[in-house]
């Protein structure tokens, strides 16, 4: 009966964890690498993963500060895959704009992310917890292309992930390892009173011919430039 649990474990783990926590920072959520703007912001995001990153919904909310070159973001998201309990998770970036400027469309900016969640699946005779650890480290490239109602901006942003599994259950702990290539890009429109509509898409090759992915629109509010 304990292998058997142990094998559901790693069943519960392909549904909730890396089918679609690879694709995501914030489970659910595409990882964004947009640039960096001054000032603080606030914005929302529903994301909608592929059959092969989990299906279901996610939601998120996410606050950034921009001081010159440097910047930081924070997201709380929860994300309901097809036939699964809900998933919350908390993710962080830490970004730094290596080329752009207040009078330079084109920005480059490193970043560096971390991003933790955790599921909880009732097995035969025990619960299954899966958490799950998400450190993407990547380059994004955006252009700002502006028009007298509102700015467009572009980007990309291919980058390498890095995701820890853990699975608890009554039987010992099972943690793998595994990195990737992922690749996230973007659109977002941009008006005079801040605020932001924001188009993002997340894909992620994940090896065994799995390529998850996540669309998501969203809308945020920006003080500063």
């Amino acid at each position: 009966m304990r292998l058997g649990l142990s094998l559901l474990a790693l069943l519960l783990a392909g549904a909730a964890g890396p089918a679609g926590g690879l694709a995501a920072q914030a489970a659910g959520l595409p990882v964004r690498n947009a640039g960096i703007g001054t000032g603080v912001g606030l914005a929302g995001d529903v994301g909608f993963p592929s059959a092969a990153g989990g299906k279901g919904i996610a939601i998120g909310a996410t606050g950034m500060i921009g001081l010159g070159p440097l910047g930081a973001s924070a997201t709380l998201a929860h994300w309901t895959p097809k036939d699964q309990d809900g998933i919350n998770s908390v993710a962080a970036t830490a970004n730094l704009k290596i080329i752009g400027g207040p009078l330079i469309p084109l920005s480059v900016t490193l970043q560096a992310g971390a991003g933790y969640g955790k599921s909880t699946q009732q097995g035969f005779e025990a619960p299954v917890t899966t958490k799950t650890v998400h450190v993407p480290v990547g380059l994004g490239i955006a252009l700002t292309i502006p028009n007298p109602v509102f700015s467009i901006k572009p980007w990309v942003a291919p980058r390498l992930d890095l995701q820890r599994v853990t699975i608890e259950s009554d039987t010992p702990a099972e943690t793998h390892t595994d990195t990737h290539f992922g690749i996230s890009g973007g659109v977002d429109f941009g008006f005079l009173n801040g605020m932001t509509i924001r188009a993002m898409y997340d894909r992620l090759q994940a090896g065994n011919g799995a390529h998850p992915s996540i669309l998501s629109v969203g809308l945020g509010f920006r003080v500063g430039t």
